[in-house]
């Protein structure tokens, strides 16, 4: 990649960092994105897929498989502490997990698709919404006009703190934890304070709840049976004196390794919260949100992408295990033959979702050289 291309995909990925859109609201980013598409002449250019999903679609001359490289639209609700002069123009938004950085490295892929097409197949360029709440590429699918696109292939990456910039890792099989958010509501009966025993307080389930769900999964080695539960919210009635509460919420994140273990400890969990409800004279009720699918590579998929990995001089370092974290690029997976591979965004890079996290714009060459000799090895 030249320098001047480069200083332009910089360019992009900077304008991009300055407007971060929570999953669902993604409207501005997607048409920057659509405008930056239609300058390098796609075939087709799909707007409004399962939300403000955009999809552009390079044809080939000759009949082949479906390509889709696919990135994500959304920011999240954090706010950014940063000096640099492309820091977020939106209070308490920021691109803290590095998809502005990721929209870049496919959207430069536009500029050689518009100069050459694939000899064969189709190449769709995914720009996806909702990642970070798990619901987009699932509402990506569901949208009747996926089906135009639907692909045989589907490859994604995603940046990595810890591994230098442009050092790539991949592994066969679990990719990324399964994991969604569970939330126990409590409701009981509520009194004065001063009379306590005239109500029913969730005090005592909680009390249970907190160590007994921890319980059901405390992490350990990420194989098969792997599990954890992560409190991360609770709340008992009202922040008063006067009141003994009558209503109360838990909230635990839950993360396996695979769909199968996801649902053993969604059983084990909802089965705590109705033993400790009917225990203490309660009405409980569960509800879960931020449903990701464990991600899982294809064998073929991975091999492709290590055949381009080793084209674009970026060799693969091969990894057993998958992320603690959890994608819902999963959702392709159960459509096609997909892979995700990691790449590097510094040692001293701080972690994702950390408020001063801000993607390397040396890392764009490496991840569109690897998207690009993808196609080229598929697609000619």
């Amino acid at each position: 990649m030249t320098p001047e291309r480069l200083a332009q995909l910089t360019q992009l990925r900077h304008a991009l960092h300055q407007i971060p859109e929570v999953s669902g609201a993604e409207e501005k980013t997607a048409v920057m994105v659509a405008d930056y598409l239609r300058q390098h002449q796609p075939d087709q250019l799909l707007t409004r897929l399962g939300g403000h999903g955009v999809a552009a679609v390079y044809v080939g001359s000759a009949d082949g498989p479906t390509v889709l490289i696919r990135c994500e639209l959304d920011g999240l609700p954090i706010e950014e502490l940063s000096d640099q002069p492309y820091r977020s123009t939106h209070a308490g938004r920021g691109h803290l997990c590095g998809h502005d950085g990721h929209m870049t490295m496919v959207a430069a892929l536009a500029a050689d698709l518009s100069a050459q097409r694939p000899a064969r197949g189709r190449v769709v360029l995914l720009f996806q919404p909702a990642e970070e709440t798990g619901k987009g590429a699932a509402a990506v699918i569901a949208d009747p006009v996926f089906a135009q696109i639907a692909p045989d292939y589907a490859f994604s990456l995603h940046n990595l703190p810890g591994l230098p910039v442009g050092q790539v890792a991949l592994c066969s099989g679990a990719a990324n934890c399964a994991s969604r958010g569970m939330r126990i509501k409590l409701t009981g009966k509520t009194s004065h304070a001063a009379a306590p025993q005239d109500g029913v307080s969730p005090a005592g389930a909680i009390s249970q709840l907190l160590p007994g769900l921890v319980s059901l999964g405390q992490g350990g080695d990420l194989g098969p049976e792997f599990a954890l539960v992560t409190l991360t919210h609770a709340r008992l009635g009202e922040a008063t004196f006067g009141i003994a509460p009558g209503e109360g919420e838990v909230w635990a994140t839950l993360r396996t390794v695979t769909d199968a273990r996801m649902d053993q400890l969604i059983a084990e969990a909802t089965a705590l919260a109705e033993q400790v409800c009917a225990a203490e004279g309660l009405t409980g009720s569960v509800e879960f949100d931020d449903v990701f699918d464990a991600c899982t590579n294809h064998p073929d998929a991975v091999e492709v992408l290590q055949a381009a990995c080793a084209a674009a001089g970026h060799p693969a370092q091969m990894r057993d295990y998958p992320q603690r974290w959890s994608e819902d690029f999963g959702q392709f997976g159960k459509q096609a033959k997909a892979a995700m591979f990691w790449l590097g965004s510094g040692e001293a890079q701080p972690q994702l979702h950390n408020p001063d996290f801000d993607f390397p714009d040396a890392a764009i060459p490496a991840g569109a050289g690897i998207f690009l000799h993808t196609l080229r090895n598929l697609l000619g």
